[in-house]
């Protein structure tokens, strides 16, 4: 595949972003898209119909996601290892300085690593990989940044996460916060960024503008999947240990509350209004709504093995996918019931959405 020149891409992703600010891209609206594993490609959805439009192909074993502001691109991570590879050939045309930038840059950082990840960068109006970035180790969650520039990593074997710049290929911070770092959020200024730790139960909040870990905060258990509130000071965080959700409260540094799930609790939202928690059991194959200001819990059996969980920001209903099955199912928000059932190519994982 011949890719874009470095100076064209980033002309064309810097042009987007700041049109973005005014209105979302038409190509990505009322799309979710879907990384589907080993199935070695990202299914894309459209919410209005509940049905595949069309399928990223060219991926490898995909699972975290996120897409640029206004949803021009999309940032998918593999969670393959890719050791000892062959340097990319360059294409005709392009000159060795643009192909290097263009893959990374031949980062020390990346090269340093014993497992090689991927990040791939998809065109969303055209659904074609234009680019392939290289990161310190296989990719387990993604998230970009509120203003567009960077592409955040965890890297569950490495014990931190990887920040690259999406304008230059490069990655300009690798950061140690914890044993199996898993999931990724992010305030609404972006100024500041939690990581789950999954290895030693803390959560590493970090400064984004000098990338460096500010507070770990120790929650116990084994953190994974996160949801931050609106007001920027609740972190609601499932614990695949205890079988339950932690609120977090950020300005004291402490739990305030703890919520029953289930066995095996795996995705993890706020219904909009933020009114409610949201969560799946993978263990006792249920979906819960528990209502945040009296703690009340509902559950609704879903088989087998509900999995990953998003909420979509245009009617609020919740899709999740199965672990055990290639399929998505789409539910109501309050009463939890199956509205339709989506079938997959492989197992869904980080669903990102974008919406008009």
């Amino acid at each position: 595949m011949k890719f874009p020149s470095h100076k064209a891409w980033f002309s064309g992703l810097t042009a987007v972003i700041l049109m973005s600010l005014a209105v979302s891209v038409s190509a990505a609206g009322s799309l979710a898209f879907i990384p589907m594993g080993t199935a070695d490609a990202v299914g894309v959805m459209d919410l209005e119909t509940n049905r595949l439009t069309s399928t990223v192909s060219g991926t490898v074993n995909t699972h975290g996601s996120a897409l640029t502001p206004g949803g021009r691109y999309l940032v998918v991570g593999s969670l393959t290892a890719h050791d000892n590879q062959d340097a990319p050939k360059r294409p005709e045309g392009v000159t060795a300085e643009d192909h290097a930038a263009h893959h990374g840059g031949g980062s020390t950082a990346a090269s340093a690593s014993s497992g090689t990840g991927r990040l791939y960068v998809v065109d969303t109006g055209t659904n074609t990989i234009v680019r392939v970035l290289e990161v310190p180790g296989p990719v387990h969650h993604v998230l970009v940044t509120q203003d567009g520039r960077y592409a955040v990593s965890t890297h569950p074997m490495g014990g931190g996460i990887s920040v690259v710049n999406l304008e230059s290929g490069k990655i300009v911070e690798v950061i140690a916060t914890g044993p199996s770092p898993n999931y990724l959020a992010t305030t609404a200024d972006g100024q500041t960024l939690f990581v789950s730790n999954t290895g030693n139960g803390t959560i590493s909040e970090v400064d984004t503008k000098n990338w460096f870990v500010k507070r770990n905060v120790r929650i116990g258990g084994g953190p994974e999947h996160m949801a931050l509130a609106s007001d920027g000071d609740h972190l609601y965080i499932n614990d695949a240990a205890s079988g339950e959700a932690v609120a977090l409260k950020l300005s004291d540094g402490a739990v305030i509350a703890r919520y029953e799930i289930g066995e095996a609790p795996h995705g993890l939202g706020l219904t909009t209004d933020g009114g409610a928690l949201l969560a799946t059991s993978q263990g006792d194959e249920e979906i819960v709504r528990v209502e945040l200001d009296s703690n009340s819990r509902k559950s609704v059996q879903l088989k087998p093995a509900p999995y990953h969980l998003t909420v979509s920001p245009i009617d609020g209903r919740i899709l999740v996918t199965s672990r055990a099955e290639a399929k998505l199912w789409v539910l109501d928000p309050a009463s939890l019931t199956i509205v339709d059932e989506v079938s997959l190519d492989g197992i869904g994982h980080q669903i990102s959405i974008e919406a008009q």
